[in-house]
């Protein structure tokens, strides 16, 4: 799979996360709605750290190839 299609994927995981904690904030307070919350605010953290390491992935493979064009022989 794409580097694209893997973060297009990531946002929407995230964009659902948004939601389902935006409905679990607005129910009253109980262990199950709690627990949705949790749930939710966990899929979230999942989903950003997933487009986090996309975006660090698409930088290093942009440096890499500037590093090629300036004619550096190694890149650390």
């Amino acid at each position: 799979m794409s580097l694209g299609k893997q973060l297009e994927q990531a946002a929407a995981r995230m964009k659902d996360a948004v939601r389902r904690i935006e409905q679990a904030r607005t129910k009253p307070a109980s262990v199950e709605s709690q627990q949705e919350w949790l749930a939710a605010l966990t899929d979230y953290a999942a989903a950003l750290s997933d487009i986090q390491e996309f975006n660090n992935e698409s930088v290093h493979e942009k440096l890499h190839a500037l590093s090629g064009r300036a004619g550096l022989r190694q890149f650390p």
